[in-house]
């Protein structure tokens, strides 16, 4: 699937680089931002320096985890974005912070948003389902077998029928394959019980047969006088074997397009409104003001239940507890009292906050810890938010290991300013 997004990608750059203009052309075409002048950054320690912070360190431990990953991947540009580009279309956010600033919503509320890997775009929860069946419809026209494709993995959501009916249908081409003369092995009558049961019930997979060269035909039946539906592979096709086998191979790898949530990062200035967050419904399961009146009741109860609850009880409740959450956003806040946001699945490992943080340092060699709301280090990176507690909301602390940050600036002559890269503290917003 990888090698079909960078065959789409290369096909359709050209055609998402915009409107065509002449060089006698007075318009100008306004630029998207104002670009900013860059604060300059921070001197970082010398390589002696580092290199005796690194000494230092490997005393103490024995490793130290590297990079974090990078969360974010650059989205598969194709010419779906010219013809999605009318506002009713795809109903797009244009980024979030930009959603902040028309609508004046506080800096403490949290969204849950989206980006499609075909587009690029950001979406809501409810608008990611539409718009991906529109990027990929838009693709017929110009790459047909790779939008087919797409379909039959996106839009069948029963895994085990898409995986009957991609090897039945890897069956039929086979059987050409392997027997390009013969000609019974080019038609597939459309009313075949098989065909009907595993092929034709999958959305795509008609457009799939189309885009590999078969034709729908009426014919005569054997030895009967009276005509069916076939599809036929067309000569063309039959002498082109080597396409077949690729797209056959492409169908084999394919995978569901999934619209990947956006972590969202945003850096907030050192606020006293730090653990005030304004979740939106997309984070429960419950509905806002279900989780507000059951969280009441509760309260109301605590006293006089929380001595007569077995262990086994209350491992029950937070187990019903776990459920009702689909997201969380974590802020990270840090020794200067900056705070870095971002938003998770909540059955996302812990793992993942700690490629988050390290992605946002600007010097992310250094061994760090993160610290639970009740000071608990944060160190199965396997467990999950949900199984954690982190849910749907929480703010964290970073700290720096004490010995090695002390090596580390005994060698480079100064104190660590911030943690965080400077970009990100000249953007910080206020958090209200």
């Amino acid at each position: 699937m990888k090698k079909l997004f960078e065959s789409v990608k290369a096909d359709m750059k050209f055609k998402t680089a915009g409107p065509g203009r002449r060089l006698d052309d007075e318009r100008r075409v306004k630029p998207e931002a104002v670009s900013r002048e860059q604060p300059r950054p921070r001197k970082p320690p010398s390589e002696e320096a580092q290199i005796a912070a690194a000494s230092a360190a490997m005393a103490r431990l024995e490793s130290v985890q590297g990079k974090g990953k990078s969360l974010c991947k650059d989205a598969v540009q194709t010419h779906v974005t010219k013809h999605l580009q009318s506002p009713q279309d795809l109903n797009i956010i244009p980024s979030c912070k930009n959603m902040h600033a028309s609508e004046k919503e506080s800096t403490s509320v949290c969204n849950v948003l989206f980006r499609c890997p075909l587009t690029g775009e950001l979406l809501r929860k409810e608008e990611k389902e539409s718009h991906i069946r529109k990027s990929i419809e838009s693709l017929l026209s110009t790459d047909p077998i790779s939008a087919s494709i797409m379909k039959i993995y996106t839009f069948n959501k029963d895994q085990d029928k898409v995986k009957v009916g991609v090897e039945t249908i890897t069956k039929y081409l086979n059987n050409i394959i392997g027997n390009p003369n013969e000609e019974k092995y080019c038609s597939i009558r459309f009313s075949n019980k098989v065909f009907q049961e595993k092929v034709n019930c999958l959305d795509g997979s008609l457009d799939f047969f189309t885009a590999v060269g078969f034709e729908k035909k009426t014919l005569p039946l054997p030895g009967q006088d009276v005509q069916d539906e076939f599809y036929v592979l067309s000569s063309e096709a039959v002498k082109n074997l080597n396409d077949l086998k690729r797209s056959r191979d492409s169908l084999l790898s394919g995978e569901p397009i999934r619209a990947t949530l956006e972590r969202q990062p945003r850096i907030f200035a050192p606020s006293t409104q730090a653990t005030r967050f304004s979740l939106t419904d997309d984070f429960y399961n419950l509905t806002v003001e279900e989780v507000k009146q059951e969280y009441q009741l509760r309260k109301e109860k605590m006293d006089r239940e929380s001595l007569l609850r077995t262990k086994a009880m209350r491992e029950r409740e937070e187990k019903l507890k776990m459920k009702k959450y689909n997201y969380t956003v974590l802020r990270i806040r840090f020794p200067d009292g900056y705070l870095l946001q971002g938003t998770f699945y909540a059955q996302e490992c812990l793992s993942s906050l700690f490629d988050f943080v390290s992605q946002h340092l600007q010097n992310n060699w250094l061994p760090y810890e993160l610290l639970g709301p009740c000071g608990q280090k944060l160190e199965n990176e396997q467990i999950t938010f949900n199984e954690c507690g982190l849910v749907p909301s929480s703010l964290i602390t970073f700290r720096w290991d004490a010995g090695v940050l002390a090596d580390v600036e005994a060698a480079a002559g100064h104190k660590l300013d911030t943690a965080l890269k400077q970009e990100l503290i000249s953007n910080a917003e206020t958090l209200d």
